[in-house]
């Protein structure tokens, strides 16, 4: 028998509409038609009860968690609207974290977590059981600038490229993925990052010079930026960030 799926939660309050509202102007959720409030893969209905009254006597029995791209910017928002915080937003280990009331007194929490949080634990390493060898393992590398990196990776190599939590998720053929995230005080490697193996490196070369690419001029290379040397064809270019790539002739 599967699991059953949670679909929504219940916010039982004495004023719905003011809980409503405020639920709306603190995180912009959608609204359905039968007036529930979607938020990502989870639906909150926000509803009048007669056995509840004034204010949540114990709040930390249940705590909504918002995880977010931008917690320091959202935080400024819900300043703006004149909330409590129980826990002002802080740096701790995994990421971003503030911690405030809505109108009935309820525990609302949000949460920005960090790259090397979100890589743990998509390699499965905070899971506990498994081991390395059965770990679906991913690489991952740094630039300094996602929207730049998304339309090079989305519109200019034209991968299928996903966001979340302010990284990027490349996936490439053979079901493999990378992860992309921000560093400020990124520095590209000397080394290449990415190798796309192809069938005819010349009419890949002239594609992507079609799309802007600007492939590496090195010493060794012919007037099309193709090394022919030992093992196969390969030529290399760089992301906007700096990061070494190349396409190589199988």
């Amino acid at each position: 028998m599967a699991p059953p799926r949670l679909g929504s939660i219940l916010l039982g309050t004495p004023d719905p509409d003011r809980l409503r509202a405020w639920y709306v102007a603190a995180f912009s959720p959608t609204v359905t038609p039968s007036g529930f409030l979607h938020f990502g893969g989870v639906e909150v209905l926000v509803d009048g009860r007669d056995d509840v009254a004034g204010k949540n006597a114990e709040p930390g029995r249940v705590i909504l968690n918002f995880e977010v791209d931008d917690a320091r910017s959202l935080a400024t928002h819900l300043d703006d609207m004149g909330v409590t915080w129980l826990a002002p937003l802080e740096e701790r280990r995994d990421g971003l974290f503030g911690t405030l009331l809505d109108p009935d007194g309820n525990y609302v929490q949000i949460i920005q977590l960090n790259a090397d949080y979100l890589a743990a634990q998509r390699a499965g390493r905070r899971t506990g059981g498994s081991t390395l060898a059965d770990s679906p393992a991913f690489s991952g590398f740094s630039v300094d600038d996602i929207p730049a990196a998304k339309r090079f990776y989305g519109e200019t190599l034209g991968l299928d490229v996903s966001e979340e939590h302010g990284m990027l998720h490349l996936r490439l053929a053979g079901g493999r993925e990378v992860l992309v995230y921000p560093k400020p005080e990124h520095q590209p490697a000397t080394y290449t990052m990415l190798n796309f193996p192809v069938d005819d490196i010349e009419r890949a070369v002239a594609e992507l010079r079609g799309r802007g690419v600007r492939f590496e001029m090195y010493d060794y290379v012919d007037a099309q930026g193709i090394h022919r040397g030992e093992g196969p064809p390969i030529a290399w270019f760089r992301d906007p960030a700096g990061n070494i790539l190349s396409v190589l002739q199988e």
